[in-house]
């Protein structure tokens, strides 16, 4: 046995290889050399293939566990939580239903629809009865049953999302999981059962609740709360957007494809953009804003939405005047580093702040100002004699990373920016009992827009990942409560587009790719999604951004 020790912020675990013998139960296995660790094991990997711990070996071989630090880890205990979820209030309120919605301060929003509101009394008795489930440690079995069967099942629960779904979807076989005598379909592994689940909390959280659980980072502890109140209202406003559809989960999505209604869907969901985008342009006009700073993670759609907006300006009266922030970075030597030693791009001491800001006073007093140019081929500042001058009715964009950050912009009063967050919200779930994550759909824009137009394959795309999101963490959703508006870019059949190039890229990724299994889950619910032809998606459309055929990308 080969033993190694991982530390995580403070906790210390033996990382084991064990030499599991054919026929024997992996579960069986971590009882023996795990049961002194604190951080909850959920799966496990032996010969590269990751297993559920309720699988039994079929051959020799060296067998890790997998916790909950690792991101597969962390997904299969959050699963399992919300099964229990699902299971107490069940238990506690037969007639209810339970929707798992979207992430929410480092946790996942639900609703609880029953005759009566939810109260917080409630809530505390939901959770006293998971936390029964939890000390019984009740295994969770998996099954495999016909498709058949399974909509026999989620019919008798009254479960018209999943029964809607699994009609429109190629499958012969379901993987059904059951707890207590309940079954369910997840798609992803689950833990062997409920004793997995070490430390959790459930809030009321008005008009629903909050389900929240350690973090990959942290996975001892649950993350100090923080209230988002403009992200909730936005997705909010994004649930409303679902009912003037009438898409609310993919079933009724396919439903609409499978009908010939998903041309109006399209239509429908594009002038639902266009009407806020002009909303926001309204409000910049009101407030005689003059600086426009825009800021979103990567894939949100922010270029596309940064032209659309300036066409709304100009039916104001307004005559916009982007200015790159790419422009102003430092020379390459002169950039800073990060703690592995290489260059932080996404670090905002990577920007000249102070010649920004320079130029900002000036333009916004009426001057003529001389901006630089960036050679990025050569990682230096340029000057070639462009000069730009704000007019009359005139309004700066300016679109980057930085923008919501107060230090980007500290010369500048605040009440001459107005700024706006944008981000791509997953606007549906496949059923009520499994959400998108929000950041899938960024996932599947930017690997489809790398392969398309940057030559990057899927599984590149998918090794940068990571690094992507812990500069999204350190420098954008720290300050999306600081935008004077929030706009959610998804659309609600967009994946139903990106399915086919998307899948494409993820099938080239083999089973010895340290992204496989990512590749694996990304595949699992984009098969859900029945197929549209991209020539019916409009070419003023966010979607082109990544798909090509964009009107604002053809000279």
């Amino acid at each position: 046995m080969n033993i190694g020790i991982l530390s995580l912020r403070g906790e210390t675990m033996e990382v084991k290889n064990i030499l599991v013998k054919k026929g024997e139960e992996f579960y069986t296995s971590i009882i023996k050399h795990y049961s002194d660790v604190n951080i909850p094991i959920v799966l496990g990997k032996m010969n590269g293939i990751i297993h559920e711990l309720s699988s039994i070996s079929k051959e020799d071989g060296f067998f890790e566990a997998i916790d909950i630090s690792t991101n597969m880890g962390n997904k299969a205990y959050a699963r399992t939580l919300q099964f229990i979820l699902i299971t107490a209030v069940l238990e506690l309120f037969p007639q209810a239903s339970v929707v798992i919605e979207h992430s929410l301060s480092k946790g996942i929003f639900g609703e609880i629809h029953k005759s009566s509101p939810l109260t917080s009394t409630e809530i505390n008795e939901i959770k006293f009865k998971m936390t029964e489930i939890i000390n019984k440690d009740i295994k969770i079995t998996k099954t495999i049953v016909k498709k058949e069967e399974a909509m026999k099942i989620f019919s008798e629960y009254n479960l018209k999302d999943k029964v809607s779904l699994l009609k429109t979807v190629n499958l012969e076989q379901v993987k059904l999981y059951e707890l207590n005598g309940r079954f369910d379909y997840f798609y992803g592994p689950m833990a062997y059962s409920t004793g997995a689940i070490k430390n959790f909390d459930l809030v009321f959280y008005k008009p629903g609740f909050l389900l929240r659980f350690p973090t990959e980072d942290s996975p001892i502890d649950i993350p100090v709360f923080v209230d988002y109140p403009k992200l909730a209202k936005i997705f909010y406003e994004t649930e409303q957007w679902g009912e003037i559809l009438g898409v609310g989960d993919v079933g009724s999505l396919n439903e609409k494809v499978l009908n010939a209604d998903i041309i109006n869907i399209i239509r429908v969901g594009e002038a639902l953009h266009e009407k806020k985008i002009a909303y926001i342009a309204d409000m910049i006009n009101d407030r005689s804003s003059r600086l426009i700073l825009i800021a979103g993670p990567t894939s949100s759609g922010k270029t596309t939405f940064a032209r659309r907006l300036a066409i709304q300006l100009r039916v104001n009266g307004l005559i916009p005047l982007p200015i790159s922030l790419d422009d102003y970075f430092v020379d390459r030597e002169y950039s800073p580093r990060d703690e592995d030693g290489n260059y932080d791009f996404e670090s905002l001491n990577s920007l000249d702040i102070k010649l920004f800001n320079e130029n900002l006073e000036a333009l916004l007093k009426g001057e003529e100002v001389e901006i630089p140019a960036f050679n990025f081929k050569y990682g230096r500042r340029e000057w070639n004699g462009e000069k730009i001058m704000l007019p009359e009715r005139g309004v700066l964009i300016v679109e980057g990373i930085h923008g919501l950050n107060e230090m980007l912009t500290p010369s500048i009063p605040k009440e001459d920016k107005f700024k706006i967050y944008i981000s791509a919200l997953t606007q549906l779930n496949l059923d009520g009992h499994n959400r998108i994550a929000t950041t899938d759909v960024r996932i599947l824009r930017r690997i489809v827009r790398d392969f398309l137009s940057r030559g990057y394959g899927g599984e590149d795309t998918l090794k940068m990942w990571p690094s992507i999101r812990r500069g999204e963490e350190k420098n954008i959703f720290v300050y999306q409560e600081e935008a004077d508006v929030m706009f959610n870019s998804t659309l609600v059949y967009e994946l139903c587009v990106l399915k086919k190039y998307a899948l494409e890229e993820l099938n080239k990724i083999g089973n010895d790719s340290i992204v496989y299994y990512e590749a694996v889950r990304l595949k699992s619910f984009l098969n859900f999604f029945l197929d549209v032809d991209i020539k019916d998606v409009l070419e003023n459309s966010i979607l082109r951004e990544f798909i090509g055929g964009s009107c604002f990308y053809k000279y």
